[in-house]
Formats: C-alpha cells, structure tokens, sequence
C-alpha cells in the first residue's frame, strides 16, 4: 500500500489502528528537521480534510498536531521576535528576497514595501504566508 497525498486527501484508506498509522504515515516522535516538519504537515492537512476519522485516527491526528506545535514553538516562539522578524527569518531560510515575497503575495513591489516596514501585514498576507511557510498563522500576529 502507498501512501499518495494530493491537495486535500489520501488514495487509499487509513489503518483503523494507531500502530498502523504510525507505520503508513508518520512515526509520532518528536520532529527535528524541516523535512519531518513539511511530512507531518502535509498528513495533519489530509486527516483534517476528512470527515470519517475513526477514534484511532482522531487520536492519531491529535497526537500528530501536538508534535507539529512543539516543532513550531521551539523554532519560532523561543525567540519572541516581532512578525516582520519571523517573516525576514522565514525568507533567509527559504533563500527568498523581497520580491519572492511580493510574488508569494501577489504583489512583487509589496514585499520590498513589508520588509521596510512601509506596509503592514493584512490578515490576508498573513493567511498566505502561513499557508505558503506551512506555519501557524499565529506567528505573524
């Protein structure tokens, strides 16, 4: 069985059982890396897309966020830094510059007026970039 992961759902069923999730998805244990953090992402985005999570997968999924916000506060939170600060943070990492950030927002000249400070983050800029960064939205507010 192969796990194939699209926008919103998986091909094929889940394991009814919290082992076999664990074997066909992803190993709850702590996330140390993008990589694991981008995997746990991409399953937590599929089982909250569907509707018919048995009491195993709800679990599962619970205990799946629950890893992916540890991950989230030990790398963003600890640092107590203002959004603009979390966004430039985010951009180095990625290798991005002002204008990736206006085209990530649909703007190209926006983002050069963001990082200056000219411009304020709108809840709409905010729902991008967490979707875009694969963030909570939290971080920017």
């Amino acid at each position: 069985m192969t796990l194939a992961i699209t926008k919103n759902k998986a091909n094929y069923d889940l394991p009814d059982d919290f082992l076999g999730l664990q074997e066909k998805l992803f190993m709850l244990k702590p996330i140390h890396n993008k990589t694991e953090y981008a995997k746990a992402m991409k399953i937590a985005e599929m089982l909250v897309s569907r509707n018919d999570l048995t009491k195993s997968q709800s679990d599962y999924l619970e205990s799946l966020v629950n890893n992916i916000e540890d991950y989230e506060k030990s790398r963003f939170e600890a640092k107590k830094q203002k959004p603009i600060e979390l966004l430039k943070f985010l951009l180095a990492e990625n290798q991005l510059n002002g204008s990736d950030l206006g085209r990530i927002l649909g703007n190209r000249t926006l983002g050069y007026a963001i990082l200056k400070g000219q411009r304020k983050l709108s809840k709409t800029h905010i729902v991008e970039l967490a979707e875009y960064f694969s963030v909570s939205p939290a971080l920017f507010l």
